[in-house]
């Protein structure tokens, strides 16, 4: 018996640190979907600050962000702190707690966890592109990774109040994606639209990214790190009943991205006359997003449609955006936060034990939190630091400008014109 114990741990650990993996190599996918959404004369800066970001909050998040998140709270409310990892992650030790102890290594949630946070931080990075100074993001990076995340992930995943009040997001559809977009949306309030982007008499004229392969293979990264990112969120494989659910959420998963780019494309053609790349894309992720809050109990066709349904959102929020001129390079925001919001909404579709009541108390308490704490930092940033380039600067593009390199030095002229 004690054999088998011990099996179960390390299957159920080493499938914790692969899906981490898979969750990690999303880093990878960010980073191309950015870089091919931008101008060509900001590549490197985007790639720069994607790379930069994730050894942020991997640092951060092990001096004190999962401690904040994990720890023993003050109150269900606010949390308590501690400073960086114990080694408290012996098979004995986690074993000795019986069948409802964790039966994987402690590091090997930390890990998990950790690759969440980064995710989180790099949507950020694709709505404030092409527009912000390296270093004033990089500095928002270390508090919204070492304190803004943690706390409102305290509320849900550590056992606060959100979790009292019964909300439901199995992966983090709220916790994550909603999270990002909230701070995201901030910073781009403050920010401001990029030179040329709306016309004095309201006109929106389309800055196109520099490199669609790039942006499509960011997209196809993105898709299969999720596999990890809601599969692990099962959080253990070794026993039949868990294989099973691994199995369904993945087919779910899988189901919702693919519904989510159907919709996407068809409502674009019907909105533009175009089959629009973009809108395909993001259509996409926006059905990931949607299903991540609930990967488990819809059946398949279920969670295609909630996939669909968020690729139509997707494409009228992006438009919707711009008729404010809230200008997102990336559609961040729309795939992450609106996305994000339906998919909460979708899980009293499917579980029984969910309510819309504690759904929408989610959405506006990590909403709230996230938007107003990071407005302040944004705001501490912009007075200190600054945190937008200026035009001459914009113009001539942030690779030459905080990088020194051009990621594509052929295109000769290239930070000039614009493109």
């Amino acid at each position: 018996m004690e054999a088998i114990k011990e099996l179960s741990y390390a299957l159920d650990t080493f499938y914790l640190l692969i899906s981490g993996a898979f969750v990690m190599w999303m880093a990878a996918g960010f980073a191309m979907l950015e870089g091919g959404l931008v101008r060509s004369k900001n590549t490197t800066e985007i790639l720069t600050k994607n790379i930069a970001l994730y050894a942020i909050a991997c640092v951060m998040y092990l001096i004190c962000g999962y401690n904040i998140m994990y720890g023993d709270g003050i109150n269900s409310i606010i949390p308590g702190i501690s400073f960086f990892l114990g080694t408290d992650n012996t098979v004995e030790m986690v074993m000795a707690g019986g069948d409802d102890a964790p039966h994987y290594s402690k590091l090997a949630d930390f890990f998990f966890q950790v690759v969440f946070v980064a995710t989180a931080m790099s949507i950020v990075s694709g709505a404030v592109a092409e527009r912000m100074k390296l270093w004033s993001f990089l500095a928002f990076a270390v508090v919204m990774t070492a304190f803004i995340y943690p706390v409102q992930g305290f509320w849900k995943w550590g056992g606060g109040f959100l979790d009292q009040a019964g909300f439901l997001d199995f992966a983090g559809s709220g916790v994550v994606h909603l999270a990002g977009a909230a701070a995201a949306f901030a910073g781009v309030l403050l920010l401001g639209a990029r030179r040329g982007k709306y016309g004095k008499n309201g006109e929106i004229n389309a800055i196109p990214g520099a490199n669609m392969p790039m942006a499509t293979l960011g997209t196809f990264i993105l898709w299969l790190g999720w596999f990890g990112f809601n599969g692990g969120s099962e959080l253990k494989i070794s026993d039949i009943g868990e294989a099973n659910a691994v199995a369904m959420v993945f087919v779910n998963t899988n189901a919702a991205a693919a519904g989510g780019v159907i919709a996407a494309l068809i409502t674009a053609r019907l909105m533009f006359s175009k089959a629009d790349l973009t809108m395909a894309l993001n259509g996409a992720l926006a059905g990931l997003v949607a299903i991540t809050a609930e990967p488990l109990t819809p059946t398949p066709g279920l969670a295609t449609l909630v996939g669909a349904i968020g690729g139509v959102l997707v494409v009228f929020a992006i438009v919707g955006m711009d008729k404010l001129k809230i200008d997102d390079p990336v559609g961040a925001i729309s795939v992450h936060g609106i996305g994000g919001i339906w998919g909460l909404i979708a899980v009293t579709l499917s579980n029984p034990e969910s309510s819309l009541g504690a759904q929408l108390l989610g959405v506006v308490s990590i909403f709230a939190w996230v938007f107003i704490a990071s407005l302040i930092v944004w705001s501490i940033l912009k007075a200190v630091l600054g945190i937008r380039v200026s035009e001459e600067e914009e113009y001539e593009g942030l690779d030459l400008v905080d990088c020194g390199i051009e990621a594509y030095p052929e295109f000769t002229g290239s930070h000039g014109s614009g493109k």
